[in-house]
């Protein structure tokens, strides 16, 4: 008799809360990046980032002159971090690797030994707990003397790549089954060589980017086709970033063909290439900048083209297909009238957002759980349900230990990712925070706080504190489901514990 009330206990919590309950080889994690984290910008031979470079030459780009020169001190600190990963239990730690920690020139002839034992330790330490490292190998902090070539824009800094993934794969691949190469493209290329926001600072939208992004592809799949070819005892893949483009109007055309340019011009740019069956930029893609080039005066187009070779090269280059998500945009068309060139102009929409969303610290990040689950419906249906981490997603606020809107902003996507994977069959097979701990956003420097754990940046100590959320995640972990105490209705009971 009990059993059978069970039974339909069980039943009825399914029905009216849905299924919670993720596969038990579903994959937990959290999320990091060396210049946000680690600090210790010149010690013990590191070589200097163009993000070492821009923060110091300018720091009116940054919105409180800050720079990551101490970040949270994770360079000396690990293992205070090592024990906040093992309290979430989390079964992977997303980190990356700096180049010019390493090979602090850029060039394989200059070895680091103390930059390949800090990361050495991590691996060690973290396979020691049952943490598998997800080892990203570009994090953005190209070594500068690379940028004074001409850094992305520059297709030989691709051989360089090639030889620092080489020597990476060399010293860890043994021990490191996730590698991603590449954070985030659009953000390497537009942001740092179109709009000039970001380190390096050049500022050639629709030229400069659009090199860049033929550099970094082909280097992607110059490195997967090496490991597959000499190391292969993992899976590699690439992360790319993306809100949801929604039509501003559905019953309007112009707006549905405009949100679904903006998808195949931003996100298609990088996921095309790598994951359709075709290969290649997508064609609304390659048309739009030929006709605006030649509008413009130009002989052609100013995309630069992949050969047949390279198409094939790179078509199929990844294991799986990191998602950086955070965010939707509401989409409709907008053809810029002038004579401006920019990447802006060639994808040719407005981007707005639903004042009714609520808000977060971040004024482009709005909580709109849904769009996450119609973004990974559609690369399911683009791209043939490729292998999905979600490398990153997060929520940013004012600091503070009781976190609760990071709390229901977790709940709220992971529960829309969930119903993507069960009732649209979506291939996710792993979600990561971002970010275990707060830390140097950029050029928002310290105002944004994205972590489950505090740092206290006018302290020196940098000591870590753990937010509401840290019991979130760690209880959502343990028992591989989704509290019913965070969907909609419920109150959520602030918890802070700690080791």
């Amino acid at each position: 008799m009990i059993l059978l009330f069970l039974a339909f206990f069980s039943l009825f919590l399914q029905t009216t809360l849905g299924n919670n309950v993720f596969p038990d080889d579903f994959l937990f994690g959290v999320s990091t990046s060396a210049y946000q984290i680690e600090g210790g910008w010149n010690a013990n031979g590191k070589g200097e980032s163009i993000w070492d470079v821009f923060s110091h030459n300018n720091p009116d780009k940054i919105i409180d002159n800050s720079t990551g020169d101490v970040a949270a001190d994770s360079y000396h600190q690990f293992r205070e971090d090592l024990a906040n990963l093992i309290y979430l239990g989390v079964h992977f730690y997303r980190f990356s690797i700096s180049w010019p920690r390493v090979l602090p020139t850029g060039f394989i002839n200059h070895v680091n030994p103390d930059g390949v034992k800090y990361y050495s330790d991590i691996i060690d330490q973290l396979l020691s707990n049952k943490i598998e490292p997800m080892v990203t190998m570009y994090n953005w902090d190209l070594p500068a003397m690379l940028q004074e070539l001409g850094g992305w824009t520059n297709p030989n800094i691709g051989s360089y790549f090639v030889d620092y993934a080489d020597f990476l794969f060399s010293k860890f691949s043994h021990k490191v089954k996730y590698w991603i190469t590449f954070n985030e493209p659009g953000e390497i290329c537009e942001t740092g060589y179109g709009l000039g926001l970001n380190a390096p600072g050049i500022n050639m939208s629709g030229i400069a980017d659009y090199l860049c992004g033929k550099t970094v592809l082909l280097s992607h799949s110059k490195v997967y086709r090496l490991y597959k070819s000499k190391y292969n005892n993992g899976k590699l893949g690439i992360s790319i970033s993306t809100p949801w483009y929604e039509p501003k109007n559905k019953n309007v055309k112009a707006d549905v063909k405009a949100a679904e340019r903006a998808m195949q011009m931003e996100f298609g740019w990088w996921a095309h290439p790598i994951f359709s069956r075709h290969g290649d930029y997508p064609d609304i893609m390659k048309d739009r900048i030929k006709n605006l080039s030649l509008a413009n005066n130009f002989t052609g187009t100013r995309l630069p083209y992949f050969s047949k070779d390279e198409i094939k090269r790179i078509r199929g280059s990844a294991d799986f297909l990191g998602l950086n998500h955070y965010t939707t945009y509401l989409v409709s068309p907008n053809d810029y009238n002038t004579n401006l060139t920019s990447h802006v102009k060639d994808v040719g929409v407005k981007k707005e957002i639903d004042p009714k969303w609520p808000a977060s610290k971040a004024r482009w990040l709005k909580v709109v759980p849904w769009g996450l689950e119609k973004l990974l419906i559609w690369i399911k249906n683009e791209y043939n349900n490729p292998c999905i981490y979600i490398t990153e997603n997060g929520y940013p606020d004012d600091g503070g230990l009781l976190d609760m809107d990071r709390v229901r902003y977790l709940a709220g996507y992971i529960k829309s990712m969930l119903k993507a994977m069960q009732e649209s069959q979506v291939n996710v097979k792993g979600y990561a925070v971002w970010s275990l701990m707060d830390n140097w956003e950029w050029i928002d420097g310290f105002t944004l706080k994205f972590g489950l754990y505090q740092i206290d940046y006018d302290d020196c100590a940098r000591i870590r504190k753990p937010k509401s959320s840290v019991n979130f995640y760690r209880d959502l972990i343990h028992v591989m489901e989704i509290p019913a105490i965070c969907f909609e209705g419920a109150p959520v009971i602030p918890k802070i514990e700690h080791i």
